[in-house]
């Protein structure tokens, strides 16, 4: 078999991989593993990026489900549209019962601005792409009631647990998600527009850093793709950031420290983050993710190198796991990780269309 239908034969395995974890509610589970057979907002709009610009319904479904869900819980967007959430259960949560899609009782980090950012994306990039997110004059109400209860918490500095629901701290790819939103849904609904200045005035002052505290992560790479809110001049530093201090063989670690399937804590020692350094587990998304940002600064090249990598690090049946150990070829158990495959579909599909242009 020659490689270009070997490699045709991966997007098609990774499409089959998305199928399988889409459930008939149109959400899907960011994993089949126990750990993340639930449903998250986040992890559902980043997996449904490969049909955003496809001639099937499965972009809608998704988007149209979490529309309803957003409209059963109504009653708690209502009240923090005037109340500022502090504890984490009073924000949208993130994370849902699969079957149901209803809030699940544990405790969980729930101010995750950059999921209400995403979503926010996703229902303005969906419209403009021609596909008919906004069904009636209720999902339009909903829409906008997104924008109040972000005005309300004040996302430009209102300390969430961002990307990776740890501490809560301000994180420029929750602010900066947030500023992507509200631009793209501004067309649809009212967005004032102190709203969004007051966001980049908050993304100035972080700089180049994720945090007041963290210099670099791979949540800052959602600023360049899909939210495209750093300058180009940002977005080559950022990514440069990223490349020299985070990426490793098998992925890219999500900060410096990062203690998350480390190989100390699956050891079962407890140590201060600091001595976390060099053995944080290895992201395999970052692979696809580094590429499609490449391809938004027109770096063909490098791009083309980051999806062989992410080839090189996918399992027999095509699928991406979570992470591999850091400097192993041992996986976690989370896999597939569909956020993972997706970010490889629309990375592979993306060079193919340049390539064939």
């Amino acid at each position: 078999m020659v490689e270009s239908q070997i490699v045709e034969m991966k997007v098609k395995e990774s499409y089959s991989i998305l199928d399988s974890i889409r459930l008939p509610h149109g959400l899907y589970i960011a994993s089949p593993s126990d750990h993340y057979s639930a449903v998250w907002i986040r992890d559902t709009l980043y997996i449904s990026l490969p049909y955003l610009n496809k001639r099937c319904n499965t972009y809608e479904r998704a988007l149209h489900r979490l529309l309803d869900l957003l409209i059963e819980y109504e009653w708690k967007i209502d009240i923090h549209t005037t109340k500022k959430p502090h504890e984490a259960w009073e924000y949208i949560h993130a994370k849902y019962d699969a079957d149901n899609v209803r809030e699940l009782l544990e405790p969980w980090g729930h101010a995750q601005h950059d999921a209400v950012g995403m979503l926010l994306w996703a229902i303005g990039e969906g419209e403009r792409q021609g596909k008919r997110i906004l069904r009636n004059t209720r999902d339009r109400i909903i829409v906008q009631k997104l924008v109040y209860y972000l005005h309300t918490c004040e996302y430009w500095h209102d300390i969430d647990n961002g990307m990776w629901e740890e501490g809560r701290e301000i994180h420029a790819s929750s602010v900066g998600a947030c500023i992507s939103g509200l631009r793209s849904v501004s067309y649809l609904v009212d967005v004032p527009e102190y709203m969004i200045n007051n966001g980049l005035a908050a993304l100035e002052r972080l700089g180049l850093n994720e945090t007041p505290d963290r210099s670099e992560d791979m949540a800052q790479l959602s600023l360049i793709y899909p939210h495209r809110v750093y300058s180009r001049e940002n977005a080559i530093m950022v990514l440069g950031q990223v490349e020299q201090r985070l990426l490793r063989k098998n992925g890219v670690v999500r900060y410096l420290g990062d203690s998350y399937y480390s190989t100390l804590e699956s050891t079962g020692r407890h140590h201060p983050s600091s001595y976390y350094a060099g053995t944080e587990a290895e992201w395999c998304l970052g692979l696809p993710w580094l590429a499609i940002c490449h391809m938004e600064l027109g770096n063909y090249d490098k791009a083309l190198h980051y999806i062989e990598r992410t080839e090189k690090v996918m399992l027999a049946d095509g699928s991406l796991p979570e992470l591999y150990f850091a400097n192993t070829n041992v996986p976690n158990p989370n896999t597939p990780l569909g956020w993972a495959n997706a970010l490889y579909v629309v990375a592979w599909e993306r060079m193919s269309r340049k390539i064939n242009a």
